[in-house]
């Protein structure tokens, strides 16, 4: 099985926060498989879904960001998979507003939620898919800038930026990492074949 996890704060004062932009990608997928019964475990609200074919755990962590890896640890050892079965979504600061970013391993970044994960897990070797929610501006706090509300203009475009997240790591679980970043990794003008919407 592999597990889907949408990085996020519970509480509504976080709902409409840039930080949660991983919570957004997960409701999206619950939307497509016409809203399951999503249970409270492993320290998450989860449900199973068939992704492309791929039993998967979807998952938002009931932790807060800072202590993600709790979440995802307990998640995993739920569905008895591993970081290789693991793709988490979560919000980036340093990339321009609707910019993906998918890899298979790397660094967390400066990310929080991250940042817990490898530590929790004892490895960056697990899929990650960065939305961007930037740019950022010279001197204004990193916490203060992702736990603010996208302005207006973003608002409006923030439905078409989780879909093609969701359709991102929908493509991701099914197909293979390699042929989901050579799709979606970018702005949507940057894809090829005109994808974009």
């Amino acid at each position: 099985m592999k597990v889907l996890v949408g990085l996020g704060n519970p509480g509504e004062e976080y709902e409409a926060t840039r930080h949660n932009i991983g919570y957004l990608v997960a409701e999206e997928i619950a939307e497509r498989q016409g809203r399951p019964y999503v249970a409270r475990r492993a320290r998450s609200l989860a449900f199973r879904a068939v992704l492309g074919g791929v039993e998967t755990m979807v998952a938002r962590p009931l932790t807060y960001m800072n202590r993600s890896g709790a979440a995802v640890s307990a998640l995993l050892e739920m569905a008895g998979a591993g970081p290789e079965d693991l793709l988490v979504v979560c919000d980036d600061l340093y990339l321009d507003f609707g910019t993906l970013r998918l890899r298979a391993n790397g660094s967390h970044g400066g990310h929080n939620g991250l940042l817990s994960i490898v530590e929790t897990l004892g490895t960056r070797e697990f899929a990650r898919l960065r939305v961007g929610v930037g740019p950022v501006s010279d001197g204004e706090p990193h916490a203060e800038f992702v736990l603010r509300a996208f302005p207006r203009r973003q608002q409006k475009e923030l439905p078409r930026v989780v879909a093609r997240a969701a359709d991102c790591a929908e493509l991701a679980l099914s197909e293979g990492i390699a042929i989901a970043m050579n799709r979606f990794n970018g702005k949507p003008a940057d894809e090829a074949g005109g994808d974009a919407r």
